[in-house]
């Protein structure tokens, strides 16, 4: 079992800030089915999607995140920087390097340069 998909929160002026952010990830927009069109917009980077979903009044929640396993760290972090974001650097876990940067709606994106491993068992 794959997790496939997140669902996000943005103001309407976000969405486009947001697609530019994910884009410099390695995402890139992807249009969603029909029925969802006037409610949210898609960004896909190798089957794993970040839904975009409109709203009013977003909820962007202080603590919680979304990770991402990034396919060359120190570029994507240099990308980040040249773009005007300031990834936060943490502790390495499981090895990997590992940073923190809030999207442009304000949602806390971990950024990895490689997925997490299960503990011994």
């Amino acid at each position: 079992m794959t997790l496939r998909h997140v669902t996000i929160e943005v103001r309407d002026a976000d969405v486009g800030a947001c697609v530019d952010f994910y884009g410099l990830l390695g995402f890139r927009r992807v249009e969603p089915p029909a029925s969802l069109a006037d409610t949210a917009t898609w960004v896909e980077r190798d089957g794993m999607q970040v839904h975009l979903l409109r709203a009013d009044e977003p909820v962007v929640p202080p603590q919680a995140h979304h990770a991402v396993v990034v396919d060359d760290y120190e570029a994507t972090i240099d990308a980040l920087r040249a773009a005007g974001f300031e990834p936060d650097a943490r502790r390495e876990h499981w090895g990997s390097p590992r940073a923190f940067v809030r999207n442009p709606a304000g949602h806390r994106v971990e950024l990895m340069a490689w997925p997490p491993t299960a503990p011994a068992a």
